[in-house]
């Protein structure tokens, strides 16, 4: 049968393909709930190897530290706080129900109180389109409207670290730095340069798939590659 492709090998799991969470310093989730206000300073901003935006080190009142996000405008010694009865400002984190229409927001909550799901890449923002009875519209980065629940939290302003893809790699060691903090395929061999034995479209006498590319949905593990059940083959004719 030949080896097992890298399809395989990933699905079946290991550590050679697991992300390397262990490195990474915190899952940056909401503090407290929608019910209780909480305060804290900006102690410190770090960089996290689990994302590609910073991270702010934050000393609340009580004298913990936690981590949050941090959004573009703020800095060591900021004052940041959660709650629902707190200034709609750059940093801070309510409901979206005491968001105004038309405010940038990120970090946003798919449930009420389970820390924060959406927008939270570096450089992205969301915006608050709409309101109606218990749910508020907010218009997300990839330009859909998506309603949520009004008591789910939002952090306002627009996540730092923008313009990261502007700036080039350059050597391929900072490529791999990169991409060995997360658990992406990489570097990618094509199929068809691969040898017989470690790919369906491996060997020949040059670089060619020798097969048809669409396979069925139920093909087994090791030929399922290409163009997995196709809606449709060929040219598109109008």
């Amino acid at each position: 049968m030949g080896h097992r492709i890298t399809t395989q090998a990933r699905g079946k799991g290991g550590p050679t393909y697991r992300a390397p969470s262990h490195r990474y310093k915190a899952a940056l989730k909401h503090v407290g709930n929608v019910e209780v206000t909480t305060k804290g300073t900006i102690f410190d901003i770090e960089h996290d190897p689990a994302r590609n935006c910073p991270i702010a080190l934050v000393k609340l009142e009580g004298g913990e530290k936690v981590y949050m996000l941090v959004t573009e405008g703020i800095g060591i010694g900021d004052d940041v706080a959660w709650g629902s009865d707190i200034e709609v400002k750059n940093g801070n984190t309510l409901p979206l129900s005491g968001i105004p229409t038309g405010a940038y927001i990120c970090n946003i909550e798919a449930k009420p109180n389970d820390g924060g799901k959406f927008v939270r890449a570096s450089g992205v923002q969301a915006i608050v389109v709409d309101k109606a009875e218990d749910k508020v519209g907010v218009k997300m980065p990839s330009g859909k409207t998506k309603w949520f629940n009004s008591r789910c939290r939002a952090t306002v302003g627009i996540v730092a670290g923008g313009g990261r893809g502007e700036k080039p790699f350059v050597t391929a060691g900072n490529k791999f730095h990169k991409m060995a903090n997360t658990a992406s395929n990489w570097p990618r061999v094509r199929g068809v340069a691969m040898n017989v034995i470690d790919h369906p479209f491996g060997g020949g006498g040059h670089q060619h798939p020798g097969r048809p590319k669409t396979v069925a949905r139920g093909t087994s593990p090791g030929r399922t590659v290409g163009h997995v059940a196709a809606r449709q083959t060929g040219r598109a004719r109008k």
